[in-house]
Formats: structure tokens, sequence, C-alpha cells
């Protein structure tokens, strides 16, 4: 089921939960609070919308682990989009900006997942391209770069990817 944020008309079903700040001061209240309760399920799509529920809903073929090996990861997104990945979050994450990220000083907050998109190389330095969950005000635009290649902070790890299954009959 496509989900999507309230102001939109898009999709089956508004996201329910507001959004918050994550880790940065912005114009959004902040996360940590207990105000954002899970909502009840609705199997329904919202009044008006042109496609029955059960139909706009989207499954997944398969789910697997990639190899820790970078190009194995590599040739996964190349071949099949972005993976998602998991790592050991340190504070000085929390006021990243730009260049490749590489843990310094801080300590450990706890395990995140994110999104590898893709790699690059910035002043002879490896990267992972990574969308993070914490809103588009955090980061580069709600993305980071991360050294590549040392396993650093667990990034290569926990790579995992799916498949979508195609041509559902309803």
């Amino acid at each position: 089921m496509r989900c999507h944020n309230a102001e939109s008309e898009e999709g089956c079903r508004p996201y329910e939960i507001p959004p918050c700040e994550h880790h940065v001061n912005g114009s959004r209240p902040s996360c940590n609070g207990d105000d954002a309760k899970t909502p009840r399920c609705h199997q329904e799509c919202e009044k008006g919308y042109a496609v029955p529920y059960a139909k706009d809903k989207h499954y997944g073929k398969n789910a697997y682990s990639i190899s820790n090996r970078p190009n194995e990861i590599q040739a996964e997104i190349m071949n099949n989009g972005p993976v998602e990945g998991a790592f050991t979050v340190y504070e000085d994450l929390l006021s990243y900006k730009s260049g490749v990220y590489q843990h310094v000083t801080g300590k450990a907050l706890g395990g995140h997942a994110i999104r590898i998109l893709g790699w690059g190389v910035e002043n002879g330095t490896p990267y992972w391209i990574i969308a993070n969950s914490w809103n588009s005000d955090w980061g580069d635009n709600g993305t980071f770069k991360m050294l590549r290649g040392t396993d650093h902070l667990g990034i290569e790890s926990s790579i995992v990817a799916g498949l979508p299954l195609i041509n559902k009959q309803y």
C-alpha cells in the first residue's frame, strides 16, 4: 500500500504520524516525546481514491542478505536498486552537514537503519551515499556520505535487499 504525507492528494491513505525533528532544531516538534503513538490500521483507502485497497498493495517477491564486500553491494545496487543497511550511530553524526562522515568523537547512541543509494569518491576517500530518515533539514538535504570499504561502524555488515513481486494477480 502506498502511504503519503497528510498534505498530499496521492496514494491510498495519508501517512498518519505527523512529521517531527530528528536530532536537529527546526520547525517541527521533537521526535523524542511520547506524542506519536502508532495509529490503528485502517484497511481501506481514503474516500474517492480510484484503486481499491486490496489492489493498491505492493508485494515483495523475496528478501535476502548481501555480502559485506563493497563490490558485491555495488553490484546489487547497480542491478536491483538501493539496499538497506544498518550501523551504530555516534553523537558526531547528529551535526553532520557535508563531506564523508567518519566517526571521530562522542558516545554511541544506538543502531540505525538506512538506505544506501550509491557510492563515489571525494578527495580520494571512498563513500556510500545514504538516505537517512531524519527529514530533509538534517545533513545534506536528508542524505549523507559515509566511509566505504572498511565496514565503518558496521555499515557493510548488515546489508539486505529485496525484489518486488511483478504482475501480481488479484
